[in-house]
């Protein structure tokens, strides 16, 4: 899958960058016709120790699925995105199948 990354006010190093796309890979076992995806990282300007925010948008025919996360860390975040996600794209594939 094409994955379409960015950073906001940060550089992002490698490791996290490989994490994210194996993450991102996984979620085509679940919905095959995804056509590719932009991910935002940020770091908000606050206090709290839960500034950090993962935006995905996965592109899929006919529709798009945005998820936007705010955990401690970006793996954290990234995680809980992909998760929701994937059960976003089964509820897709369910709805797609039924017609």
């Amino acid at each position: 899958m094409k994955v379409n990354m960015q950073s906001v006010n940060f550089t992002v190093d490698r490791k996290l960058v490989d994490f994210i796309q194996r993450k991102m890979d996984k979620l085509e076992t679940y919905y095959d016709k995804i056509i590719d995806a932009d991910i935002y990282l940020k770091v908000a300007n606050t206090s709290a120790k839960e500034n950090k925010i993962v935006e995905v948008r996965v592109n899929i025919p006919g529709d798009d699925i945005i998820v936007k996360k705010q955990c401690r860390t970006f793996e954290e975040a990234t995680d809980e995105a992909t998760s929701s996600l994937q059960r976003a794209l089964l509820k897709r594939k369910e709805k797609v199948r039924a017609h």
